[in-house]
């Protein structure tokens, strides 16, 4: 198995886990018999753990290299699946979440500092591709979760069916990735991270983009069904229709986003989506019928879908080394999914929900207005080669 395609087994694996649990909570809710109160207060766990996970990654994969971090903690990851529907209680539930949760956020990181150190190998854009098959990954986890839960299957049984199979699945691509042995960057004598990676000042311009770019995915993600309900008074179906077009376009451009970064250049590349994404939002803001909703939501997939893979492709290469910049980068993107949607809520509440999308439409352009920090040096708009700056640090 090749690494490029090992990893991208990663990607789906990681994605499988997370859209499995999602599909077997109202089993856990009904199961546990928790009121929405008590079911909220436990889905802060995940989070809550993937912020304590997410600064410590880079030191576990300085220590042992990206590729041995990745295999033991997407393993321990999918394990981790099978504990919430096996919790005898609330409290043991909360526990199950924070775990799975500080699973996701570490594993996540050195998942992606792995494919960056596989581009500087391959010398060409992959990352856009892996995020894609995260998508893939995930709706085919939700697919499946939702068959066993139509026939009824007990959610333990299920849960943990999935876990053994994806953590097979997992470990044989984990076999799979490029060997960099025990961590070069700590082989060749380079500081060591810190215990708590923070974002460095050199990565925060590339962490406001990426916030910009979450934060309208998260924001059209979680609002598209209830703003076409609302303002262009659509049915219920047409209304999901535009959660799932939304996502489909971003899977799908992902999944055929670094073609056109090496077409176009990564500074290019997120400026056009930008252009895109921002037509969208216009389009959004203008619809007083469902189909042109739905298109501008699919726009807006369209153009933010290749940006955070090409954020976190440069943090990786901007860092000490790639696992750091990669934490630096998605410690402020996670934050900006998790605030996306209640500002949306409340900027709808106090204003209107077209007022709402405008500002998000104004986030997009600042994001497009930002784009040269994506490129090498924060700067150059070509895509660097394997012998030019994308060989800077290894893992």
């Amino acid at each position: 198995m090749s690494p490029h395609r090992a990893i991208a087994i990663v990607f789906a694996v990681h994605g499988a886990v997370a859209g499995t649990l999602s599909t077997r909570l109202p089993w856990i809710q009904d199961h546990l018999a928790l009121d929405p109160g008590a079911l909220g207060m436990a889905l802060l766990c995940p989070p809550i753990g993937a912020f304590i996970g997410m600064p410590m990654a880079a030191r576990v994969a300085y220590r042992f290299g990206s590729r041995g971090a990745t295999r033991v903690l997407i393993g321990l990851w999918c394990a981790a699946l099978a504990l919430p529907a096996l919790s005898p209680s609330p409290l043991w539930l909360s526990a199950a979440l924070l775990l799975f949760g500080f699973g996701a956020g570490m594993s996540d990181i050195t998942m992606n500092a792995h494919a960056v150190a596989l581009e500087r190998h391959l010398g060409r854009s992959v990352m856009s591709g892996l995020h894609g098959m995260w998508a893939v990954g995930s709706l085919t986890g939700g697919g499946v979760g939702t068959l066993a839960a139509q026939a009824g299957i007990d959610a333990r049984v299920h849960l943990g069916v999935v876990a053994a199979v994806l953590l097979a699945v997992g470990g044989a691509a984990g076999r799979g990735l490029l060997r960099d042995g025990r961590s070069e960057a700590a082989s060749a004598g380079a500081p060591a991270p810190r215990r708590f990676a923070l974002p460095s000042r050199a990565i925060l311009p590339l962490g406001l983009v990426g916030f910009c770019a979450v934060f309208a995915e998260g924001a059209s993600a979680n609002w598209a069904a209830v703003y076409l309900t609302a303002v262009t008074d659509a049915g219920p179906g047409v209304a999901a229709a535009g959660y799932t077009v939304l996502m489909l376009c971003m899977a799908g451009m992902r999944l055929v986003g670094d073609r056109f970064i090496r077409l176009l250049g990564p500074v290019t590349a997120v400026r056009a989506g930008g252009v895109v994404a921002a037509l969208g939002g216009v389009l959004v803001v203008a619809a007083r019928t469902p189909a042109l909703g739905i298109a501008g939501f699919a726009l807006v997939g369209l153009g933010v879908a290749v940006v955070m893979p090409l954020v976190l492709a440069a943090a990786g290469n901007r860092g000490t080394t790639a696992s750091e910049g990669v934490t630096g980068v998605a410690t402020i993107t996670y934050l900006s999914g998790m605030v996306a949607p209640p500002i949306t809520g409340w900027m709808a509440d106090g204003l209107s929900y077209p007022a709402a999308f405008s500002v998000i439409t104004g986030v997009v352009v600042a994001m497009t207005l930002l784009a040269r920090v994506v490129g090498p040096s924060g700067g150059a708009s070509r895509q660097p080669s394997a012998e030019g700056s994308l060989v800077v640090t290894r893992d």
